[in-house]
């Protein structure tokens, strides 16, 4: 078991919330992705003077200052691991996991944690290895080795007599929570945030950025470069990590995940990044799962923060409510 170093203490920042008009829009057309029309699937549309009260009242409830504790916990692999820790004194956590190429500051991430304190539950955010401020070397893919990360992070919390009641994850990140709770069974509510499901439009960015015989230039020098517009190297994948990214096999995995794992599955329909018919992939094939689709939200929720935040705290703070009961019955 590791041991976390408390190494200071800051204020909880302000709750970054984007209100906007809702307003119907159709969902991208993905090379890979069938026609379909958005009055198929549940849509999630919140009346703006409703939600705006809703999230003032939770705010006023909550008006003590939150301590935010600065935790490293050592991964497997000996890479110190820092994160944040909203500390409320509740027994029970929530584990944020941050996407790709991103860390514990991105602003979703911060909204929900700091939405999660609000409602007296404590959120600890923090950056896989080789992201962020953690130790480690950046590597493209890697889903199953930040799925170990996780694990890190969940056995630290156990042995400080913590409980975790779900883990959260965003884009890249909401693909490894549903990697972690097709291994193991210890989380039972688990909330995906627009990750990608069909490898298929992986392939296609790919081919976008690097031409369609990219896969024969790789096999002949071992790797390829991803560079940004400036035509500077942003980062190498060697061959071995695109293999382990394309053979992360999510519909085998989603097959694993318990029946009794609560699974939400929230998506904006706006995503030009991850198509919607991903989400709706997963919906198909977890037992136990809800879908919510976010008009208008891009893959970053850019103007739908609060709606975002809305749906994932309550969805949790109702699977808290379930267990508290069972446990008393």
């Amino acid at each position: 078991m590791t041991n976390a170093c408390c190494l200071m203490q800051m204020p909880s920042p302000a709750f970054h919330s984007v209100h906007s008009p809702l307003s119907i829009s159709s969902p991208p057309k993905d090379r890979c992705s069938p026609t379909f029309s958005l009055n198929q699937y549940p849509i999630t549309s919140l009346s703006k003077p409703k939600f705006a009260a809703t999230l003032r009242m939770s705010q006023s409830t909550r008006s003590s200052v939150v301590e935010q504790q600065r935790v490293l916990i050592t991964n497997k692999h000996g890479e110190k691991l820092v994160g944040l820790l909203h500390e409320t004194g509740s027994s029970v956590i929530v584990i944020l996991c941050h996407g790709f190429r991103s860390n514990k500051e991105y602003k979703t991430i911060v909204n929900l944690a700091v939405a999660l304190e609000k409602e007296g539950i404590s959120a600890f955010r923090f950056d896989f290895a080789g992201n962020g401020e953690s130790e480690g070397t950046f590597e493209y893919g890697t889903y199953w080795r930040e799925a170990d990360d996780l694990r890190a992070v969940i056995e630290h919390f156990n042995g400080a007599n913590r409980v975790t009641s779900a883990i959260v994850g965003h884009s890249k990140g909401g693909g490894v929570v549903l990697l972690y709770a097709s291994k193991y069974n210890d989380i039972h509510t688990v909330v995906n945030m627009s990750s990608r499901y069909d490898v298929k439009g992986l392939m296609g960015e790919i081919e976008d950025r690097l031409g369609k015989d990219f896969m024969q230039k790789i096999k002949e020098d071992g790797f390829f470069d991803v560079k940004n517009k400036s035509g500077t190297i942003s980062y190498r994948v060697p061959w071995e990590i695109l293999m382990d990214r394309l053979n992360t096999n999510m519909h085998e995995a989603c097959l694993q995940i318990d029946k009794n794992c609560r699974v939400l599955t929230v998506h904006g329909s706006a995503d030009d990044l991850v198509p919607v018919p991903d989400a709706l992939e997963f919906a198909k094939i977890i037992p136990n799962h809800k879908l919510r689709i976010v008009e208008g939200a891009d893959h970053g929720y850019t103007s739908h923060q609060a709606e975002l935040t809305y749906i994932v705290s309550s969805f949790i703070k109702q699977a808290l409510e379930e267990d508290r009961e069972k446990s008393s019955q």
